[in-house]
Order: structure tokens, then sequence, then C-alpha cells
């Protein structure tokens, strides 16, 4: 079932290359298995979105998890000084409890 919605996902691509959506999903199917193309579009969805929150919130996790650790407090700290600007509240609660976890 993975692999049908990873090449739904990317046939969305090739339509729009800069669909958001698409590209924070893709990610999401990608994590566990090919993670520098998970890092990949979620990079590509904090360019395009700066508002996407949660994308901030994906990259940085991700990061902790492959012990980037150094690259996820900047992303975490990006994702959450663009929350509290968007006065995103939940979300920036979110960026902080896991920014507290990098250390």
């Amino acid at each position: 079932m993975t692999e049908a919605r990873i090449a739904a996902l990317e046939a969305m691509l090739v339509e729009n290359p800069d669909d958001t959506f698409a590209l924070y999903a893709l990610a999401m199917e990608l994590r566990g298995t090919t993670s520098e193309r998970a890092l990949m579009c979620l990079r590509r969805v904090t360019a395009l979105e700066p508002g996407h929150h949660y994308a901030y919130y994906q990259l940085g996790s991700l990061l902790l998890e492959l012990d980037r650790t150094a690259e996820a407090k900047d992303c975490l700290m990006a994702g959450l000084d663009r929350a509290r600007a968007d006065q995103a509240q939940k979300a920036a609660s979110e960026l902080a409890a896991l920014l507290d976890t990098a250390g």
C-alpha cells in the first residue's frame, strides 16, 4: 500500500513540484525507509511554505532520530520562532517540547 501512495504522491509532484501537501505527505511515507529523501521533502516544504509549522516539527524529529542534533536544534528553533510570530500557540508548544528533548 505504501508503494502505491508514494507513486501517487510522486505523480502529483510531477504535475506540481511545489505542492507542499504532496511533499509533506511524501516525506511522511518515506520516513524510516529513505530518510535523506524525506529530509529533502520536508526542507522543501519549509522553504515553500514557512508557516507550515509541523514540517519543522517533523524535520526536527527526523534529524534527531538520525543523531543530527545541531541541525535539529536549528530547525526546531526556526520553526518555533515562526510559530510564535504566527501566534500558533499549539505548534509553538509542541516545537518547544521537542526542542527541550534535544538537550
